[in-house]
């Protein structure tokens, strides 16, 4: 617009609250998703393992009527809906959202650092930490939908068809699904996010991001072969994740490594996730 015109005037809208500023980048992310076939297809999938788990709730609570019916008076359910029946539930659901993260994941930040369009994003009133919130809560809530979500509903339907005070007995089922969801999530979300960031190839990201799980798990074994030790497992991910899922569903399976040392192996990957994306993520980039 010519200057000499004059006829600029600043916005005079309504401003979006600072705590949700993050959620502009979600909103327009769904859009481009789900407008791939297989892509819905795949996640209405991933809806299935719930529906199973609905019926066969169903059935444990209710096979005496079943078995009624067919002249037997003294059946008993052969599923137990206990800590096991869920932490199942979750071995299930967590390779599920593993793919989608990464079918999803290594594209969310390599597109804007390839079109060198992170500038665009920070140059408005917009943090990075918001802008990684932003592209993380693309994967938080898909993931969510099909992990602790539909879970706690299955608890929850549990409890109403179990009663006799089924629910307060069990409390603990349910924060081993929230907790143990959350931790799956959080990690495999951050990894596919610091893979993207550097990785600028979208596919050559996601079987970076395959690598860090199988690749990662055959070297551990390879080490543990060599040198005779245990420790090798804690660079498999995969196995990490089932050593902290497998205290939290209180599972009597017993594993090679320590429940503090999963933890930790945990707490540093995360944290080197983060320090990728903060040494990654700038405004300006100087090319040599």
């Amino acid at each position: 617009m010519a200057v000499y015109k004059r006829s600029y005037r600043g916005y005079a809208g309504a401003m979006t609250a600072e705590w949700s500023r993050f959620a502009v980048i979600p909103r327009y992310a769904y859009r481009g998703l789900f407008q791939s076939k297989i892509m819905t297809a795949f996640y209405a999938l991933c809806f299935l393992t719930p529906l199973v788990y609905v019926f066969l709730i169903y059935i444990a609570n209710n096979i005496g009527a079943f078995a009624r019916m067919f002249g037997v008076t003294d059946a008993r359910s052969p599923i137990a809906v206990n800590g096991e029946f869920f932490f199942t539930y979750l071995g299930f659901q967590c390779p599920l959202a593993f793919i989608l993260t990464a079918f999803i994941g290594p594209g969310l930040i390599s597109g804007d650092l390839a079109n060198r369009a992170l500038t665009l994003y920070l140059a408005r009133p917009f943090s990075r930490a918001e802008y990684v919130m932003g592209k993380m809560s693309v994967l938080l809530f898909l993931l969510s939908l099909i992990t602790w979500i539909p879970g706690l509903m299955l608890f929850g339907v549990q409890a109403a068809l179990a009663g006799g005070g089924w629910m307060s007995q069990n409390l603990w089922i349910a924060w081993a699904l929230f907790a143990g969801s959350w931790i799956w999530i959080l990690v495999i979300s951050l990894l596919a996010l610091a893979l993207s960031a550097w990785v600028k190839w979208r596919i050559a990201a996601g079987a970076l991001l395959l690598a860090v799980f199988f690749v990662a798990a055959g070297f551990g074994e390879a080490i543990n072969a060599v040198l005779d030790v245990r420790w090798g497992k804690l660079i498999n991910l995969g196995y990490v994740l089932t050593t902290v899922l497998n205290r939290l569903f209180r599972a009597r399976e017993t594993f090679e490594i320590s429940t503090a040392s999963a933890w930790v192996m945990l707490a540093l990957i995360c944290a080197a996730c983060l320090a990728l994306l903060n040494r990654k993520l700038r405004a300006i980039e100087v090319v040599r």
